[in-house]
């Protein structure tokens, strides 16, 4: 087999676009008939998926394998680091966690995770025809250079060629392509082949001088400017999505509030909320004022007793007992599901120092969090959410649920007697397994399944219960995020087959 064309894509700043370039050009890849693999050697996000072969992933690189069309593997993110603390991190190497270390231990520890991503860059190169690299943050960042397995360091050692993408809404440009190239060294600039500018508004041909004179100043190529594509929706890789994305709907919306807690994770769960036309959605962040809802959503957290302790300083405790009494609607989703309980213990320190501490205690269940991590692809029923009986299980099964679990905490109490869900069993063809909990009185709902939203049907159920009336869920029609997700993949793709000349930048291969 030939060796595999490879190309990897790197940023002058986070979120200069490295992910969705990659999204993009591995759908037209796909589109041309080339087997194409995502790869992102090292990823810090703590949003994340779980694959096909039963590990966990940045969710980006699982956008990737979508866009691809291939199913999401631990070799497309060979190590993942989900932050804990300022200065610490979780470090998850093909897809399972293996130790919990400070910054500076994990740089002593990076030529161990430098193996494991040049293992999976072998059997990746060995089983696809094209394998896209997304470089992390910036290549310049020169204390972090030593030992570097994120950007130039992989590139060098993986010999791959290196094309450099740049904001141009955030401004700065020139300044941010020209600094960058500057402060790699010579072996590292031999390897840049040129530019990407990403979100650009307005009129080319103002922008050409600059063009004329970027490339005669490199002496490198500007393959294209992509426009800004306004409304474009694809799960983030770790960031808070731009509020001027979220939806505020007229006077028949639904209102739902989450905070933004500091280790929030998996905030992508609340994206249908976001899209839907008929839901009025907010993130409550720091200082902010909590304002009355329908609807209040907690959703996971990678330290879920720091984050707990974080609500009750921002008065989110006092606000939510306040938005029960008045017949509010609550979720839980994961580490939002454990702290609705009673207690929350880490005796081993996973996620903080060793210890335990009390819950909000809306729900009789108690959490203990314990090495080994739950890591599943999920399918089942929402339980009835307006009356009980009528099924084998003594709850009449609803809509339909497809989502995944990622925790470590075990879970008990005899708030489980009545289940949020019922999921299907490996194996086995009927929903089985029982999962959460719904409150004696209806109001309260509690999971561990992520994507809880993402469905047609349990989207409209949920939103049903909380409040939303009949004729509002029918006006809105369908909000069908996988749909969505892959409108806006061939979007993209059509952008960049516009706007990239793609044949110049894969050559001397031919696309």
């Amino acid at each position: 087999m030939s060796p595999p064309i490879t190309l990897m894509v790197q940023g002058t700043t986070s979120d200069a676009g490295k992910t969705t370039l990659v999204a993009g050009l591995a759908r037209v890849l796909r589109r041309r008939g080339i087997k194409v693999a995502p790869f992102k050697p090292q990823n810090m996000a703590l949003n994340s998926a779980v694959t096909a072969d039963g590990g966990e992933i940045g969710r980006a690189q699982a956008l990737q394998a979508l866009a691809a069309g291939v199913a999401p593997h631990t070799d497309f993110n060979p190590v993942l680091l989900k932050p804990s603390s300022d200065i610490g991190a979780q470090v998850i190497l093909h897809g399972h966690a293996v130790a919990s270390l400070s910054a500076r231990d994990y740089h002593a520890y990076k030529p161990v995770a430098m193996t494991a991503v040049m293992q999976s860059w072998d059997r990746l190169c060995s089983a696809y025809a094209a394998v896209l690299v997304e470089g992390a943050g910036s290549p310049a960042e020169i204390n972090l250079r030593e030992r570097d397995i994120a950007n130039m360091g992989f590139a060098e050692a993986a010999d791959v060629p290196v094309v450099l993408v740049a904001d141009i809404d955030r401004g700065g440009v020139f300044a941010h392509l020209v600094g960058t190239l500057e402060l790699l060294s010579p072996s590292e600039q031999a390897r840049v082949k040129g530019f990407v500018i990403n979100r650009f508004r307005g009129d080319l041909g103002l922008l050409q001088s600059g063009l004329d004179w970027l490339e005669a100043r490199t002496g490198r190529p500007v393959f294209g400017v992509l426009p800004y594509l306004h409304g474009l929706f694809l799960d983030a890789e770790d960031a808070l999505a731009d509020s001027a994305a979220d939806v505020c709907a007229g006077e028949a919306a639904l209102r739902v509030i989450a905070p933004v807690y500091s280790r929030i994770s998996n905030h992508t769960d609340l994206d249908p909320l976001r899209l839907h036309p008929q839901v009025d959605f907010r993130w409550i962040g720091p200082g902010q004022a909590i304002p009355p809802a329908d609807l209040i959503v907690l959703p996971g957290s990678k330290s879920v007793q720091a984050d707990l302790a974080w609500l009750r300083a921002q008065g989110w405790e006092t606000a939510i007992r306040r938005h029960l009494r008045y017949g509010g609607k609550l979720i839980g989703i994961c580490g939002g599901f454990q702290m609705l309980g009673r207690e929350l213990a880490d005796p081993l320190g996973l996620e903080g120092a060793p210890g335990s501490m009390a819950g909000l205690g809306l729900l009789e269940v108690d959490t203990v969090l314990e090495q080994h991590k739950q890591l599943r692809n999920l399918r089942g029923r929402l339980a009835n959410l307006s009356r009980r009986g009528g099924s084998e299980h003594g709850i009449e099964l609803g809509a339909e649920v497809a989502g995944y679990e990622i925790h470590m905490g075990v879970t008990s109490g005899p708030a489980l007697e009545r289940p949020a869900l019922w999921l299907v069993q490996a194996g086995e063809a009927a929903a089985t397994r029982p999962d959460g909990a719904i409150s004696a009185d209806g109001q309260i709902l509690g999971t561990y399944v992520h994507g809880l939203f993402d469905t047609p049907a349990a989207l409209s159920a949920l939103l049903g219960w909380a409040g939303l009336d009949a004729e509002a869920l029918e006006d809105a029609g369908t909000v069908d995020l996988a749909a969505r997700r892959e409108a806006d993949l061939d979007r993209l793709a059509d952008a960049i087959e516009a706007h990239v000349d793609v044949a110049a930048l894969f050559a001397p291969n031919r696309i």
